[in-house]
């Protein structure tokens, strides 16, 4: 069963489930606009799925892709712009082919090599 897109998460919950330091997180909130969690009436902060999977992206591409802070930060608005149905056939390839090269990178990563 999956779950639910609205459970919130406090930050610990977030750092343990993505295996991001909980400081580190507070520093990508302000470097990435992308990643704003909410907060609630006592102003803490919390996550909901799609925050989540920001930070997995954006812990792909910095931790494991290698990628500079502001090229990380282009390229999450790109794909974040993008993530509608691709307009045209070239979009769909480069769409296709960029999803093959990230499984071929995970597998890499899951095969220690």
């Amino acid at each position: 069963m999956g779950e639910s897109p609205e459970r919130r998460h406090k930050i610990s919950e977030v750092s343990e489930i993505t295996g991001v330091p909980i400081h580190v997180l507070r520093q990508w909130e302000e470097r990435f606009p992308q990643l704003r969690p909410s907060r609630d009436r006592a102003n803490r902060r919390f996550y909901l799925a799609a925050d989540i999977a920001i930070v997995r992206r954006i812990k792909q591409l910095l931790w494991h892709e290698k990628m500079t802070t502001q090229g990380a930060r282009t390229r999450l608005a790109q794909e974040l712009r993008g993530m509608g149905r691709p307009q045209t056939r070239q979009e769909a390839v480069e769409l296709v082919d960029r999803i093959e090269e990230e499984i071929r990178a995970m597998l890499d990563l899951l095969n220690g090599a």
